[in-house]
Protein backbone atom coordinates (compact mmCIF):
# COMPACT_ATOMS: atom_id res chain seq x y z
CA UNK A 1 0.00 0.00 0.00
CA UNK A 2 2.86 2.21 0.90
CA UNK A 3 4.67 1.43 -1.91
CA UNK A 4 1.93 1.89 -4.05
CA UNK A 5 1.11 5.58 -3.01
CA UNK A 6 4.89 6.48 -3.72
CA UNK A 7 4.68 5.24 -6.69
CA UNK A 8 1.69 7.44 -7.36
CA UNK A 9 3.14 10.60 -6.31
CA UNK A 10 6.40 10.35 -8.06
CA UNK A 11 4.97 9.87 -11.24
CA UNK A 12 2.54 12.73 -10.33
CA UNK A 13 5.25 14.71 -10.07
CA UNK A 14 7.63 13.56 -13.11
CA UNK A 15 4.55 15.03 -14.87
CA UNK A 16 4.27 17.70 -13.41
CA UNK A 17 8.27 18.67 -14.42
CA UNK A 18 7.78 17.28 -17.95
CA UNK A 19 4.53 19.92 -17.90
CA UNK A 20 5.91 22.64 -17.17
CA UNK A 21 9.55 21.86 -19.28
CA UNK A 22 7.35 21.42 -22.51
CA UNK A 23 7.16 24.15 -24.73
CA UNK A 24 4.39 26.40 -24.51
CA UNK A 25 1.46 25.33 -27.61
CA UNK A 26 2.73 26.97 -30.98
CA UNK A 27 0.46 30.18 -32.02
CA UNK A 28 0.06 30.61 -35.93
CA UNK A 29 1.99 33.88 -36.62
CA UNK A 30 0.63 36.50 -38.94
CA UNK A 31 2.80 39.43 -39.91
CA UNK A 32 0.09 42.12 -40.65
CA UNK A 33 0.87 45.51 -42.70
CA UNK A 34 -1.33 48.56 -41.88
CA UNK A 35 -1.44 51.19 -45.11
CA UNK A 36 -0.17 53.92 -42.47
CA UNK A 37 1.25 54.59 -39.23
CA UNK A 38 0.52 54.41 -36.44
CA UNK A 39 -2.67 56.94 -35.82
CA UNK A 40 -6.15 57.07 -34.23
CA UNK A 41 -8.07 54.95 -36.80
CA UNK A 42 -5.86 52.11 -36.20
CA UNK A 43 -7.05 51.15 -33.02
CA UNK A 44 -9.30 48.79 -33.50
CA UNK A 45 -5.95 46.59 -34.49
CA UNK A 46 -4.01 47.78 -31.69
CA UNK A 47 -7.13 46.83 -29.58
CA UNK A 48 -7.87 43.72 -30.64
CA UNK A 49 -3.96 43.24 -29.86
CA UNK A 50 -3.71 44.46 -26.69
CA UNK A 51 -7.30 43.32 -25.03
CA UNK A 52 -5.48 39.81 -26.15
CA UNK A 53 -8.82 39.12 -28.65
CA UNK A 54 -5.33 37.53 -31.59
CA UNK A 55 -4.01 35.22 -28.62
CA UNK A 56 -7.40 33.96 -27.79
CA UNK A 57 -8.06 33.15 -31.14
CA UNK A 58 -4.37 31.13 -31.13
CA UNK A 59 -2.51 33.97 -32.94
CA UNK A 60 0.89 35.43 -32.54
CA UNK A 61 -0.01 39.10 -34.78
CA UNK A 62 2.88 41.68 -35.18
CA UNK A 63 1.45 44.65 -36.57
CA UNK A 64 3.82 46.98 -38.70
CA UNK A 65 3.10 50.68 -40.73
CA UNK A 66 2.48 51.40 -43.99
CA UNK A 67 3.27 53.94 -46.55
CA UNK A 68 -0.02 54.25 -48.24
CA UNK A 69 -2.86 52.00 -48.66
CA UNK A 70 -2.08 51.13 -52.17
CA UNK A 71 1.66 49.85 -50.83
CA UNK A 72 -0.15 47.44 -48.80
CA UNK A 73 -1.68 45.10 -51.59
CA UNK A 74 1.72 44.06 -53.07
CA UNK A 75 3.22 43.57 -49.75
CA UNK A 76 0.43 41.11 -48.98
CA UNK A 77 0.95 39.47 -53.21
CA UNK A 78 4.13 38.64 -52.18
CA UNK A 79 3.44 36.89 -48.52
CA UNK A 80 6.50 39.60 -47.26
CA UNK A 81 2.67 40.12 -44.70
CA UNK A 82 0.27 37.62 -44.47
CA UNK A 83 -2.75 39.78 -43.94
CA UNK A 84 -2.80 43.73 -44.39
CA UNK A 85 -4.82 47.14 -44.72
CA UNK A 86 -5.59 48.41 -48.07
CA UNK A 87 -7.83 50.19 -50.52
CA UNK A 88 -10.16 47.69 -52.50
CA UNK A 89 -10.07 49.68 -55.35
CA UNK A 90 -6.53 49.77 -55.82
CA UNK A 91 -6.51 45.76 -55.11
CA UNK A 92 -9.05 45.71 -58.02
CA UNK A 93 -7.17 47.42 -60.37
CA UNK A 94 -3.92 44.84 -59.49
CA UNK A 95 -5.90 42.02 -59.59
CA UNK A 96 -7.92 43.16 -63.01
CA UNK A 97 -3.71 43.64 -64.22
CA UNK A 98 -2.87 40.28 -63.25
CA UNK A 99 -5.21 37.72 -61.89
CA UNK A 100 -3.22 35.07 -60.62
CA UNK A 101 -1.99 37.53 -57.83
CA UNK A 102 -2.20 35.21 -54.70
CA UNK A 103 -4.22 38.45 -53.06
CA UNK A 104 -7.87 39.56 -51.60
CA UNK A 105 -9.68 40.96 -49.65
CA UNK A 106 -11.88 39.65 -47.29
CA UNK A 107 -13.32 42.15 -44.32
CA UNK A 108 -14.28 45.74 -45.72
CA UNK A 109 -13.69 48.25 -42.93
CA UNK A 110 -14.17 51.78 -44.69
CA UNK A 111 -17.33 50.94 -45.84
CA UNK A 112 -17.71 54.13 -46.83
CA UNK A 113 -14.13 55.64 -48.34
CA UNK A 114 -12.63 58.15 -46.68
CA UNK A 115 -11.24 59.62 -49.89
CA UNK A 116 -10.67 63.30 -50.15
CA UNK A 117 -8.95 66.29 -51.75
CA UNK A 118 -8.66 69.11 -49.19
CA UNK A 119 -8.02 72.20 -49.78
CA UNK A 120 -7.64 75.49 -47.93
CA UNK A 121 -10.54 78.40 -48.43
CA UNK A 122 -8.34 81.02 -48.52
CA UNK A 123 -6.76 79.98 -51.66
CA UNK A 124 -9.48 80.05 -53.47
CA UNK A 125 -10.86 75.96 -52.76
CA UNK A 126 -14.43 75.29 -51.61
CA UNK A 127 -16.40 72.31 -50.79
CA UNK A 128 -17.36 72.32 -54.97
CA UNK A 129 -15.21 69.76 -56.78
CA UNK A 130 -15.14 72.35 -59.48
CA UNK A 131 -13.32 74.96 -57.29
CA UNK A 132 -10.04 72.16 -57.68
CA UNK A 133 -10.17 73.33 -61.64
CA UNK A 134 -7.02 75.82 -62.28
CA UNK A 135 -5.35 74.97 -58.84
CA UNK A 136 -2.30 72.87 -58.12
CA UNK A 137 -3.13 69.68 -56.13
CA UNK A 138 -0.41 68.00 -54.04
CA UNK A 139 0.14 64.05 -54.56
CA UNK A 140 1.68 61.41 -52.73
CA UNK A 141 1.84 59.05 -55.19
CA UNK A 142 0.99 55.67 -53.18
CA UNK A 143 -1.81 57.69 -51.49
CA UNK A 144 -5.64 55.70 -51.68
CA UNK A 145 -7.59 58.71 -52.58
CA UNK A 146 -5.15 60.04 -55.33
CA UNK A 147 -5.22 56.78 -57.34
CA UNK A 148 -9.05 57.24 -57.62
CA UNK A 149 -8.37 60.59 -58.99
CA UNK A 150 -9.33 59.81 -62.70
CA UNK A 151 -12.86 58.20 -61.25
CA UNK A 152 -13.29 61.52 -59.25
CA UNK A 153 -12.77 63.30 -62.33
CA UNK A 154 -15.36 61.68 -64.32
CA UNK A 155 -17.96 61.08 -61.49
CA UNK A 156 -17.11 64.56 -60.02
CA UNK A 157 -17.34 66.41 -63.74
CA UNK A 158 -13.90 67.82 -63.46
CA UNK A 159 -12.42 70.23 -66.34
CA UNK A 160 -8.60 68.95 -65.51
CA UNK A 161 -6.87 70.64 -68.43
CA UNK A 162 -5.70 73.52 -66.65
CA UNK A 163 -5.48 71.36 -62.99
CA UNK A 164 -1.63 70.70 -61.97
CA UNK A 165 -0.72 67.71 -59.96
CA UNK A 166 2.35 67.85 -58.16
CA UNK A 167 4.00 64.69 -56.84
CA UNK A 168 4.76 64.75 -53.38
CA UNK A 169 5.87 62.75 -50.30
CA UNK A 170 3.38 62.32 -47.40
CA UNK A 171 5.56 63.72 -44.81
CA UNK A 172 5.39 67.57 -46.61
CA UNK A 173 1.66 67.16 -47.76
CA UNK A 174 0.37 68.97 -45.01
CA UNK A 175 2.88 71.81 -44.70
CA UNK A 176 3.27 72.23 -48.08
CA UNK A 177 -0.80 73.04 -48.07
CA UNK A 178 -0.18 75.21 -45.00
CA UNK A 179 2.34 77.35 -46.72
CA UNK A 180 0.41 77.74 -49.50
CA UNK A 181 3.09 75.80 -51.45
CA UNK A 182 0.06 73.85 -53.61
CA UNK A 183 -3.97 74.72 -53.37
CA UNK A 184 -5.51 71.18 -52.05
CA UNK A 185 -3.99 68.07 -51.52
CA UNK A 186 -4.92 63.99 -51.64
CA UNK A 187 -5.87 61.97 -48.93
CA UNK A 188 -7.75 59.99 -46.17
CA UNK A 189 -9.89 63.42 -44.77
CA UNK A 190 -9.21 62.28 -40.92
CA UNK A 191 -5.80 62.31 -41.44
CA UNK A 192 -5.31 65.63 -43.52
CA UNK A 193 -7.92 67.72 -41.60
CA UNK A 194 -6.13 67.41 -38.30
CA UNK A 195 -3.22 67.03 -39.86
CA UNK A 196 -3.48 70.92 -41.41
CA UNK A 197 -4.77 71.68 -37.63
CA UNK A 198 -1.38 70.96 -36.60
CA UNK A 199 0.00 72.65 -38.54
CA UNK A 200 -1.62 76.26 -37.77
CA UNK A 201 -4.35 76.23 -40.37
CA UNK A 202 -7.62 77.33 -38.78
CA UNK A 203 -10.93 74.97 -38.95
CA UNK A 204 -12.37 78.00 -41.17
CA UNK A 205 -10.10 77.85 -43.46
CA UNK A 206 -10.46 73.72 -44.58
CA UNK A 207 -12.68 72.65 -47.31
CA UNK A 208 -13.04 69.44 -47.53
CA UNK A 209 -14.28 67.46 -50.66
CA UNK A 210 -15.42 64.23 -49.75
CA UNK A 211 -15.63 62.10 -52.97
CA UNK A 212 -17.75 59.57 -51.45
CA UNK A 213 -20.84 62.35 -51.51
CA UNK A 214 -19.76 63.44 -54.95
CA UNK A 215 -20.54 60.88 -57.16
CA UNK A 216 -17.59 57.80 -56.32
CA UNK A 217 -19.83 55.30 -54.71
CA UNK A 218 -16.88 53.26 -53.76
CA UNK A 219 -15.63 50.94 -51.17
CA UNK A 220 -12.73 51.98 -49.10
CA UNK A 221 -9.97 50.19 -47.04
CA UNK A 222 -10.15 46.40 -46.57
CA UNK A 223 -8.64 43.51 -44.61
CA UNK A 224 -6.45 41.63 -47.15
CA UNK A 225 -4.91 38.37 -47.33
CA UNK A 226 -2.61 36.18 -49.19
CA UNK A 227 -4.64 33.69 -50.74
CA UNK A 228 -2.24 30.69 -50.36
CA UNK A 229 -1.56 31.79 -46.12
CA UNK A 230 -5.60 31.57 -46.58
CA UNK A 231 -5.74 28.17 -48.11
CA UNK A 232 -3.25 26.76 -45.50
CA UNK A 233 -4.43 28.37 -42.69
CA UNK A 234 -8.54 28.98 -43.04
CA UNK A 235 -9.11 28.79 -39.37
CA UNK A 236 -6.41 31.53 -38.34
CA UNK A 237 -8.00 33.61 -41.11
CA UNK A 238 -11.18 33.66 -39.14
CA UNK A 239 -9.69 33.86 -36.12
CA UNK A 240 -8.40 36.98 -37.45
CA UNK A 241 -11.31 38.43 -38.54
CA UNK A 242 -13.42 37.91 -34.78
CA UNK A 243 -10.76 39.10 -32.97
CA UNK A 244 -10.43 42.57 -35.45
CA UNK A 245 -14.59 42.81 -34.93
CA UNK A 246 -13.95 42.96 -31.34
CA UNK A 247 -11.45 45.18 -31.43
CA UNK A 248 -13.20 47.64 -33.83
CA UNK A 249 -16.34 47.13 -31.59
CA UNK A 250 -13.89 47.93 -28.45
CA UNK A 251 -12.43 51.33 -30.64
CA UNK A 252 -16.18 52.10 -31.51
CA UNK A 253 -17.35 52.23 -27.55
CA UNK A 254 -14.36 53.86 -26.23
CA UNK A 255 -12.30 56.07 -28.39
CA UNK A 256 -9.94 57.29 -25.76
CA UNK A 257 -8.87 54.19 -24.68
CA UNK A 258 -8.12 53.24 -28.57
CA UNK A 259 -6.48 56.40 -28.79
CA UNK A 260 -4.31 55.61 -25.71
CA UNK A 261 -3.86 51.93 -27.45
CA UNK A 262 -2.47 54.16 -30.88
CA UNK A 263 -0.15 56.54 -28.21
CA UNK A 264 1.58 53.64 -26.54
CA UNK A 265 3.16 52.88 -30.33
CA UNK A 266 3.88 56.24 -30.58
CA UNK A 267 4.06 58.85 -27.69
CA UNK A 268 4.60 61.75 -29.90
CA UNK A 269 1.35 61.91 -30.85
CA UNK A 270 -2.04 63.80 -28.60
CA UNK A 271 -4.25 62.31 -26.79
CA UNK A 272 -6.87 64.50 -28.16
CA UNK A 273 -5.94 64.55 -31.21
CA UNK A 274 -6.32 60.70 -32.26
CA UNK A 275 -9.49 60.44 -29.94
CA UNK A 276 -10.87 63.51 -32.64
CA UNK A 277 -9.34 61.26 -35.49
CA UNK A 278 -10.88 57.83 -34.50
CA UNK A 279 -13.96 59.38 -33.83
CA UNK A 280 -13.97 60.87 -37.08
CA UNK A 281 -13.24 57.74 -39.05
CA UNK A 282 -15.49 55.87 -37.00
CA UNK A 283 -18.31 58.35 -37.93
CA UNK A 284 -17.47 58.87 -41.52
CA UNK A 285 -16.31 55.68 -42.20
CA UNK A 286 -16.82 52.55 -40.21
CA UNK A 287 -19.82 52.51 -38.00
CA UNK A 288 -22.17 53.78 -41.26
CA UNK A 289 -25.85 53.35 -41.93
CA UNK A 290 -25.21 50.04 -43.61
CA UNK A 291 -23.04 48.72 -40.72
CA UNK A 292 -25.20 49.87 -38.20
CA UNK A 293 -28.01 47.54 -39.93
CA UNK A 294 -25.86 44.39 -41.61
CA UNK A 295 -22.73 44.28 -39.06
CA UNK A 296 -19.20 45.12 -39.91
CA UNK A 297 -16.65 43.62 -42.31
CA UNK A 298 -19.24 42.60 -45.09
CA UNK A 299 -20.01 44.13 -48.21
CA UNK A 300 -23.19 44.17 -50.84
CA UNK A 301 -21.72 42.24 -53.91
CA UNK A 302 -24.06 44.10 -56.42
CA UNK A 303 -22.44 47.25 -55.27
CA UNK A 304 -18.77 46.38 -55.87
CA UNK A 305 -19.64 45.07 -58.98
CA UNK A 306 -20.69 48.41 -59.83
CA UNK A 307 -18.13 50.00 -58.34
CA UNK A 308 -15.62 47.70 -60.69
CA UNK A 309 -18.23 49.09 -63.82
CA UNK A 310 -16.97 52.82 -62.55
CA UNK A 311 -13.38 51.72 -62.46
CA UNK A 312 -13.55 49.94 -65.83
CA UNK A 313 -14.76 53.12 -67.42
CA UNK A 314 -12.29 55.69 -65.35
CA UNK A 315 -9.33 53.57 -64.92
CA UNK A 316 -9.29 51.54 -67.92
CA UNK A 317 -9.57 48.21 -66.13
CA UNK A 318 -9.80 45.54 -69.11
CA UNK A 319 -12.76 43.47 -67.03
CA UNK A 320 -10.65 40.16 -65.66
CA UNK A 321 -12.00 40.18 -62.51
CA UNK A 322 -15.89 40.45 -60.63
CA UNK A 323 -16.79 41.14 -57.03
CA UNK A 324 -16.39 37.16 -56.06
CA UNK A 325 -12.76 37.42 -57.74
CA UNK A 326 -11.93 40.63 -55.48
CA UNK A 327 -13.80 39.38 -52.17
CA UNK A 328 -14.22 36.76 -50.68
CA UNK A 329 -16.43 36.64 -47.35
CA UNK A 330 -16.10 33.13 -46.30
CA UNK A 331 -13.75 33.57 -43.84
CA UNK A 332 -16.20 36.11 -41.89
CA UNK A 333 -17.26 35.10 -38.91
CA UNK A 334 -21.14 35.05 -38.49
CA UNK A 335 -23.11 38.74 -38.57
CA UNK A 336 -24.24 38.33 -34.78
CA UNK A 337 -20.39 38.67 -33.94
CA UNK A 338 -19.76 41.56 -36.41
CA UNK A 339 -22.03 44.22 -34.78
CA UNK A 340 -20.95 47.58 -33.61
CA UNK A 341 -22.24 48.99 -30.19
Amino acid sequence: MITRRRFSLATLAGAAVLALSAPAMAQTAIKFTLDWRFEGPAAGFLLAQDNGYFAAEGLDVTIDTGNGSVEAIPRVATGAYQMGFGDINSLIKFLDEDATQPVKAVMMVYERPTFAVVGRKSLGVTEDPASLEGKTLGAPPPDGAFAQWPAFVEAAGIDTSAITIESIGFPVREPMLASGDVDAVFGFAFSVILNLKANGVPDEDIATILMAENGLNLYGNAILVNTGFARENPEAVTGFLRALAKGFADAVADPAAGAAAVLKRNETLDLGVETERLEMANAMNIKTPYVVENGFGGIDEARLNASIETLKVSMGLAGNVTAADVFDASYLPPAQDRMLP
